[in-house]
């Protein structure tokens, strides 16, 4: 009887152990060229913005140029 207890017992540790979650992945390491990368990918951004801006100025444009009614 006692070694069925062992065994019982044993096995819901380790089904307690098997089924927990696994630790969160540690975050990359911070570099030296953490701050230039985070400048550039400012300004992609504002490149981007920049850009949709002119295509929207643009299609406006080519609108009233068409004699189309705003919408």
């Amino acid at each position: 009887m006692g070694l069925q207890k062992i065994w019982t017992i044993a096995l819901a540790v380790l089904f307690t152990a098997g089924c927990s979650a696994p630790p969160p992945p540690t975050p990359p390491p911070k570099t030296v060229f953490d701050p230039l990368t985070h400048d550039l990918d400012r300004a992609h951004d504002v490149q981007r913005t920049v850009d949709e801006n002119t295509d929207a100025t643009r299609k406006a444009v080519q609108a009233q140029e068409n004699g189309d009614p705003s919408p």
